[in-house]
């Protein structure tokens, strides 16, 4: 039997793109799908066959205020989550909306951290269930640190580690408490949110738990319940007909495979400074480089022949053609470069990125991780020099690479999904 999926993710492109992957997957499926997001993604939506919802609001231009970089490049946890809470404060009025429009008719609701909040609410209302839906681990497991907490990581780590995740979990409940609850009150008609944390599924939605993680490259938590899904990383690759550029294809057929630079969605106060660094660094490493300017601008300007400056590229493409991989350790990044099987070198900048540059290292596929906060041409220069020159790391990369492409992340979700919706 066809369903009908509501998807609600709004966010930057790091934030909605795991997201698109799974609409894309439902459609696929033969099922129908609506994607609700924000203004700045309704291009990509459509390039990959999906019909976008779109709230007006733009949050790359948001991302975009001084103040909001400052706080992203300082790597304050604290700072850097009181501006995207207001950032998704004046968007939760547009997005519930959106969301309640696009519902019409749904059979779930599905959200993860962007969209779980403001999804419970709409849910509710529909009387459907709520999915719950991540790409960082969330739920309480001896297994890892906290998402945000990666250096609450110390003997008893089944005691520290547990911690971590309920100080993430509030964290993070705060925080969309704090920008959604008018919006589910006003155009919602709900009674608003607890103070405390409420992520079990009894309270949202009674629908399941899935997480796009891949137990190939992370294992699964034993002590997880049985009934919480881990079907792999979710990926959306190259929409259909896209071809890279000649240029990219000229300088990959030039000389040795190069290293990946490009820092997502991660904003920069100065973006020049910034890519000086980095091409220092790349000259300390004796590497060719190609750097991607992302949302931060970086902005290389004049480049040597070492080195090629790209707009957006399907990291499924270019990734297996790099010797390693550096950028921010946003989740989708680090799972593109793990299922690739190349080394990585993160530099996080804020939230779950610590955790994942602690992560990759602890699994052997990264040298460890360069702060932004901490980034100059010599220390990531020797970062990248040990990421391309190690070979047990490049063969532990390739291990786990392997594994990561057995799995198909999407199409197990799609059919949990299934199988849960089919017992109602």
């Amino acid at each position: 039997m066809a369903l009908e999926i509501c998807i609600v993710a709004p966010g930057s492109r790091g934030d909605v793109q795991p997201y698109l992957a799974l609409a894309v997957g439902f459609r696929v499926a033969g099922h129908g799908v609506r994607l609700v997001t924000t203004m700045d993604h309704g291009d990509l939506v459509r390039e990959h066959g999906v019909e976008p919802w779109l709230a007006a609001i733009d949050v790359r231009a948001e991302l975009d205020a001084p103040e909001v970089k400052r706080a992203v490049e300082g790597g304050g946890m604290v700072a850097s989550f009181r501006h995207f809470a207001a950032i998704a404060e004046r968007g939760a009025g547009l997005v519930a909306e959106q969301a309640l429009a696009a519902s019409e008719g749904a059979d779930a609701i599905l959200g993860g951290f962007g969209g779980v909040f403001l999804g419970s609410a709409v849910a509710a209302r529909r009387g459907i269930p709520l999915i719950q839906a991540y790409n960082v681990p969330f739920t309480p497991t001896a297994a890892w640190p906290g998402a945000l907490t990666p250096w609450l990581s110390f003997p008893p780590r089944a005691l520290t580690h547990r911690l971590g995740h309920h100080i993430a979990r509030q964290v993070l409940w705060l925080t969309a408490r704090a920008s959604g609850n008018g919006a589910i009150r006003t155009r919602l008609g709900s009674g608003g949110a607890p103070l405390l944390a409420r992520f079990d599924s009894g309270v949202l939605g009674a629908g399941p738990v899935i997480y796009g993680l891949s137990p190939a490259a992370m294992g699964r938590p034993a002590d997880w319940d049985a009934a919480i899904g881990m079907p792999g990383f979710w990926f959306l690759d190259e929409p259909e007909g896209w071809q890279p550029p000649a240029d990219l294809l000229a300088f990959l057929d030039a000389g040795p495979a190069p290293v990946y630079i490009g820092f997502g969605s991660m904003v920069s106060e100065n973006p020049e400074a910034a890519a000086r660094v980095v091409l220092d660094a790349v000259q300390r490493s004796g590497s060719r480089a190609v750097i991607h300017a992302g949302w931060g601008g970086l902005a290389p300007g004049e480049l040597p022949a070492s080195v090629l400056a790209v707009g957006n590229t399907p990291h499924a493409w270019l990734f297996p053609r790099m010797a390693a991989v550096v950028h921010h350790g946003g989740a989708g990044t680090t799972a593109a470069g793990l299922r690739a099987g190349v080394p990585q070198v993160l530099v996080p900048h804020h939230g779950d990125q610590p955790f994942w540059g602690r992560l990759v290292h602890e699994k052997g596929v990264a040298p460890v991780a360069v702060p932004r906060t901490r980034m100059t041409a010599a220390r990531l220069g020797a970062a990248i020099t040990a990421a391309v020159g190690d070979a047990g790391m490049r063969a532990r990369a390739a291990e786990i690479g392997a594994g990561v492409r057995a799995e198909d992340g999407v199409g197990g979700t799609v059919a949990l999904v299934e199988r849960a919706l089919s017992r109602r």
